[in-house]
């Protein structure tokens, strides 16, 4: 009687393991399938490079040498030149960046003509790039002019063995959150360029782990 209590119970578990797999496979299944295709040309307007926290700015000040710097954008998102304080760069252009010197060194100096040109990017955390999940190293990455998800996908390194990269799921800031599904395990196992994207400021890529 107690080897078959024994067995019963075996039978009961094994199949209450069975029950919740397929639950859970069930589950990982239907993940990104109600999603539609991300876009393969995402329209954006002429874009320019928005400064950020991180970046490194060349600062160049015509026939004044010693007026001119290389200087990092401070966490608080401000600069420091020579007699320049506290100047706010974070979320502006270079081209502002540089007129607002001439306006302060105007005190100082006659007719000033300031160059600026980043030589580091970063970009503020509203623009960056992000790749969660099972990509070989998640990270977030300034974006670039035209760039694609191919790009992405290079500069993190692909995705890990185990990666379920055709259920990976495109979220775009630019359009409030909405959700796209994006088939980079086509893209990057098979060289399926039809499987490329567009990215645009702020997207967020996450990409889940396979079950087996």
């Amino acid at each position: 009687m107690q080897n078959d209590t024994s067995a019963f119970i075996r039978t009961a578990c094994r199949a209450a393991v069975c029950a919740a797999a397929a639950l859970v496979i069930s589950g990982c299944a239907s993940t990104g399938g109600n999603l539609p295709a991300a876009p393969a040309t995402a329209a954006s307007p002429a874009y320019n490079y928005i400064v950020g926290p991180g970046d490194t700015l060349q600062i160049t000040v015509w026939r004044n040498p010693e007026l001119s710097s290389t200087v990092p954008v401070r966490p608080d998102g401000k600069v420091s030149t020579p007699l320049v304080d506290e100047l706010v760069a974070q979320g502006k252009t270079s081209q502002e960046i540089a007129r607002d010197v001439e306006k302060a060194l105007a005190k100082y100096v006659r007719d000033p003509v300031v160059t600026v040109i980043v030589t580091n990017f970063v970009g503020p955390y509203s623009e960056q790039i992000r790749v969660l999940g099972a990509a070989a190293k998640p990270q977030f990455l300034p974006y670039k002019q035209k760039m694609t998800a191919m790009d992405v996908m290079i500069a993190v390194g692909g995705l890990t063995e185990f990666a379920d990269g055709n259920k990976a799921t495109l979220v775009r800031s630019a359009e409030n959150g909405k959700r796209y599904s994006v088939r980079l395990q086509d893209l990057v196992k098979r060289g399926d360029i039809s499987a490329n994207v567009d990215m645009l400021p702020g997207d967020v890529l996450i990409i889940p782990q396979g079950w087996f």
